[in-house]
């Protein structure tokens, strides 16, 4: 059997790559007419890869594509006609370090300790319900951090999710976990077992920089008079996707004086949040969705009062309002005590290979993902 390897370029379609090849086009009708998994075949994009096992006269054996991370498609030839599947793909995980000490700015460092984008911004945004990336990080402040290498055949190495970290910013040490419990749900902890994630965020976009904070004796940039300002302006380009800030249900939604175009979301515990200034809202939005965490509600412009694109977020408790870069915020659930002695032996497992820079080999909980060795995986 010969094997060949196709790679789709623009403008290409099933045809044409079998053309290319000198490969069956009748076997390639066949294998599409089977349905069900093969219609994956039909949306082919530039980039993907098929390997296809053929006979000297050119009909199809087999024929291999990956659909994702974690899954291909695999055709097999049986007799006269074809089967069809999607089978899990091998992968071999290793676990990997990184350290740095912060000199000019976080993503220098995290480049220079061999960390990619995707850890980095892993990084961030684990670490963000703690400190603030725009103000917080100094000179000195360092990082260690573990994190999965995930290696499957004819693939290039992709990076994983974070096992275990340490933030030191200016002399205050943050250390997080990853714990999956026996219920199979992940997520994230402090080594007291209180969860990282906070029931609200403290600023639901990607933004630019703070263009105002929250005061009470703020000179308005429009009016030109002194007003309180109970919330915070986040400066980010018009049309910069605004999430919400937690579960909730939205009870306004629309034009308020001033604000522009705005939505009110309220959340449980007597925490309501303010969202203004919005270009436009969410299809589909209005007064009585319900909302998760994370959510698009809408998107970044400069309706009502404002001199530029921003978001102005406010964070109301009992409906006062609060700054939302101070307000005490509830966490979410911590690991449950009957799940404590698993936690904490994950906990043990993690922490000794951080503080000895990655080089402890101790088996893990596999449930966790915490297998410091080469572990193979089948999906």
């Amino acid at each position: 059997m010969e094997i060949a390897r196709l790679t789709v370029r623009r403008g290409d379609s099933l045809a044409k790559l079998f053309a290319r090849s000198a490969l069956s086009v009748a076997d390639l009708h066949a294998i599409l007419a089977l349905g069900g998994d093969t219609a994956h075949l039909q949306h082919i994009r530039p980039g993907e890869r098929i390997t296809v096992g053929y006979a000297n006269n050119g009909r199809i054996l087999s024929l291999q594509m990956p659909l994702d991370d974690a899954h291909g498609l695999d055709v097999e030839r049986k007799g006269n006609s074809f089967s069809a599947g999607v089978i899990g793909i091998p992968v071999e995980i290793s676990v990997a370090y990184g350290h740095a000490v912060i000199e000019h700015s976080l993503f220098d460092a995290a480049t220079g300790a061999g960390l990619s984008d995707s850890v980095t911004m892993q990084l961030i945004h684990l670490f963000g319900w703690d400190i603030d990336f725009a103000r917080d990080i100094r000179s000195g402040d360092s990082f260690a951090v573990l994190y999965q290498k995930i290696h499957r055949p004819g693939r290039p190495v992709s990076d994983g999710p974070i096992l275990a970290a340490e933030f030191t910013a200016r002399g205050k040490a943050y250390r997080i976990v990853r714990f999956t419990d026996p219920a199979g749900h992940t997520d994230y902890y402090t080594p007291g077992g209180r969860s990282l994630r906070k029931t609200l965020l403290r600023a639901p976009l990607n933004y630019t920089r703070i263009s105002s904070g929250f005061s009470l004796h703020r000179m308005n940039p429009v009016l030109h008079i002194i007003r309180p300002h109970y919330g915070v302006d986040y400066a980010a380009p018009t049309g910069t996707p605004i999430e919400a800030a937690g579960d909730g249900r939205i009870v306004f939604l629309g034009r308020e004086e001033g604000y522009g175009r705005c939505v009110i979301i309220k959340h449980g515990g007597g925490y309501s949040t303010l969202y203004a200034h919005m270009s436009h809202f969410r299809r589909g939005l209005h007064p009585g969705s319900r909302v998760t965490q994370d959510e698009i509600i809408g998107y970044v412009g400069m309706s009502g009062e404002a001199t530029g694109p921003h978001l102005h977020f406010e964070i109301r408790v009992d409906g006062i309002p609060r700054n939302p870069r101070t307000v005490k915020l509830p966490s979410a659930h911590p690991v449950l005590a009957r799940y404590r002695p698993e936690f904490d032996r994950t906990l043990g497992v993690l922490l000794a290979e951080l503080n000895s820079g990655g080089e402890v080999r101790v088996a893990g909980n596999g449930g966790s993902g915490t297998g410091t060795g080469i572990v193979t995986a089948a999906h």
